[in-house]
């Protein structure tokens, strides 16, 4: 077992069972924020794991992960809107916590990926992961200033 690796495995224990407990116990908006945090946790550790046992295919499910993600985060918003417009959500400190750990990970294997094409996808990962997360989030939490639901 390499540092990669392990890394991998702290934060997928840590993340996994925070998302766990937040999907299993709580009302419906707590139980909506915890997906939206499987996903920003599984996404980095893909990436860790790519380094960790050498497998770049492990990056293009990162890149799938981040990029619909969100997406379901945003059509449980959508069709949880009544219930949530009474709870009104709201996880700033774990969001902004989650894209921290997003763009670490990512600086990391950047880092020791060198220049390439890799670091481009790296790179692309992470801008997919950091604001699909704060979009996904911002929606769960009532929306953006000004814009009127359909």
């Amino acid at each position: 077992m390499n540092g990669w690796i392990l890394a991998a495995t702290v934060e997928l224990a840590g993340g996994g069972a925070a998302a766990l407990w937040g999907v299993t116990t709580g009302p419906t908006g707590r139980r909506v924020i915890a997906q939206n945090l499987a996903t920003s946790v599984l996404c980095p550790a893909l990436l860790l794991l790519s380094q960790g046992y050498g497998r770049p295919s492990y990056v293009d499910l990162a890149l799938l992960l981040a990029l619909l993600g969100p997406v379901g985060t945003l059509v449980f918003a959508r069709l949880l809107a009544v219930e949530l417009k009474r709870e009104r959500p709201s996880a700033w400190a774990l969001t902004w916590a989650a894209a921290g750990l997003g763009a670490v990970v990512v600086a990391a294997v950047c880092a020791a990926t060198g220049p390439g094409r890799a670091t481009v996808k790296l790179l692309v990962v992470g801008a997919l992961l950091i604001g699909g997360n704060v979009i996904a989030s911002r929606a769960l939490s009532g929306g953006f200033q000004g814009v009127r639901g359909g």
